[in-house]
């Protein structure tokens, strides 16, 4: 029984490993599936053949179907990997809070908002233009709802943060903060500054570190 036990936490890692491991194939398959061949004609037995999976074990990863599939790419090329570990615990959000001084807090939030821009902009990117093509699709349309509205709210984590140090100007409320982080760092501005006006990916982190310094501190 005591051996039995001592396996136990080993078996249990060894599992969340593989299924991460299998997330992230999942994923990974999807993602390239999508940009090459948009949403739509992208197929569920598609990404599992490319994946390396049973179909099955692929409706099991997304209970929702292809909407949930479509959201798992994101979050997972949003996060950078498949690992169940919240963007707050992440390194680069632990030194943008052990970060004394909040103008180069903003531009180090302005650098990990640049990386993870530059990753979701395609995968957002297909999934607006299948959204715009089928509004019929609510599945669909929830899944952009839904990462909205998660942009949203994580965009409270540095608004509250500053508002803690004491450090937003005068008469700016957490909430207002965190609206204006939210709309500043939307993929939209993302590609018009990048793609219509070809600026590069260091002079857009520049602005941002910058837009974002003036509207939220203290002059």
């Amino acid at each position: 029984m005591t051996e039995q036990k001592k396996r136990r936490p080993y078996s249990s890692a060894l599992r969340q490993e593989q299924a991460e491991a299998t997330r992230q194939r999942i994923a990974g398959a999807a993602r390239e599936l999508m940009i090459r061949k948009g949403y739509a004609d992208t197929t569920m037995a598609e990404v599992a053949r490319e994946a390396g999976v049973a179909l099955q074990t692929l409706y099991t990863s997304c209970p929702g179907g292809k909407p949930a599939l479509a959201k798992l790419v994101y979050d997972i090329t949003l996060a950078g990997d498949a690992r169940p570990l919240p963007q707050s615990d992440r390194p680069e959000v632990q030194a943008i809070i052990d970060e004394p001084d909040p103008v180069h807090k903003l531009a180090r939030y302005a650098a990990m908002a640049t990386g993870i821009l530059r990753r979701v902009q395609p995968v957002h990117r297909v999934l607006r233009s299948a959204a715009a093509a089928s509004p019929a699709d609510a599945g669909l349309q929830e899944v952009l709802a839904d990462i909205e509205r998660e942009r949203l709210k994580g965009s409270h984590g540095p608004a509250h943060h500053l508002h803690a140090l004491g450090a937003l100007r005068p008469g700016l409320t957490p909430a207002r903060a965190a609206e204006q982080i939210y709309i500043l760092t939307s993929t939209e501005n993302f590609e018009k500054l990048t793609e219509v006006c070809a600026w590069t990916e260091a002079e857009y982190e520049e602005w941002l570190a910058g837009i974002l310094a003036a509207a939220l501190l203290q002059g």
